[in-house]
């Protein structure tokens, strides 16, 4: 059975978390710890911090001036490049400053977002979703984006039961994998069964129907999904044609198709 999603206000405090415990990773950094390369092909431990401000300003702007968003998303459509504008911007600040912008944005966007009517859908880089599909996402990019500052950093976070809300949408983005690299979505059906940090077992998918399947630890099932681990690297059992292209294509994240990770990383 799948898991049964939360209510707003229950994800609202499952996103600060996230946010509390990356930024206990990066508020005593120095200058030199702030410009530290991460597992992202030319990102700094602070491009990864402004990534993140940039786009809960955005977020921002999405809830209460949609017309500001809606040109915002013209200007990149257009061929602006959002994601230069914030590496020039954050690159350009002092790391205190960087976590000072992030520490503003992630507190305007989680009221915004409190002030949010219930039923309405936020507009995006992409269809409008759910406020509470819009908080996973965020919540989803805030734990991907913290991955990469802790490989960089050489910390181990812990798994907590908030891997949930990021494995709910990796499931539920199947189909966006394949859409965004042009291409048809498989119709045959996957079983994802996930053992979370606890040791329960979150399941999505009929296990009659679906021959197909993924199982194996959430934290896997989370990294391949955000592209933050080549499935290689994990303990991911897949078994089945379609289970298999599915993760060689998998992607949890707006944009562009992303590049994954080599193979290799076990940190």
């Amino acid at each position: 059975m799948d898991p049964q999603p939360t209510t707003p206000e229950e994800l609202l405090g499952d996103l600060e978390a996230e946010h509390r415990d990356l930024d206990v990773l990066v508020a005593t950094l120095d200058e030199a710890d702030w410009d530290g390369a991460t597992p992202a092909a030319g990102w700094a431990v602070r491009d990864q911090v402004s990534h993140l401000a940039y786009f809960d300003d955005a977020a921002v702007s999405a809830m209460t001036d949609p017309t500001a968003f809606a040109a915002l998303v013209d200007a990149a459509l257009a061929g602006g490049d959002p994601m230069e504008e914030h590496l020039r911007r954050g690159r350009a600040m002092a790391g205190a400053d960087v976590l000072a912008w992030w520490r503003g944005s992630r507190a305007a966007m989680v009221d915004a977002t409190r002030a949010v009517p219930d039923g309405a859908r936020v507009p995006w880089f992409g269809p409008p979703m759910a406020v509470r599909s819009f908080v996973s996402a965020r919540l989803m990019e805030t734990w991907a984006h913290g991955h990469d500052v802790a490989d960089a950093l050489g910390r181990r976070r812990v798994p907590t039961a908030r891997l949930r809300h990021i494995a709910h949408l990796g499931v539920r983005t199947r189909d966006f994998s394949y859409v965004v690299r042009g291409r048809e979505p498989s119709p045959v059906p996957v079983r994802v069964a996930l053992t979370g940090p606890g040791g329960d077992v979150w399941e999505w998918g009929d296990p009659v129907t679906a021959h197909d399947s993924v199982t194996g630890p959430a934290i896997d099932f989370c990294l391949v999904v955000t592209q933050r681990r080549n499935i290689a690297d994990t303990a991911l059992v897949v078994e089945g044609e379609s289970a298999t292209e599915w993760m060689s294509l998998a992607q949890a994240f707006a944009g562009p198709p992303g590049p994954g990770r080599p193979a290799g990383h076990r940190p």
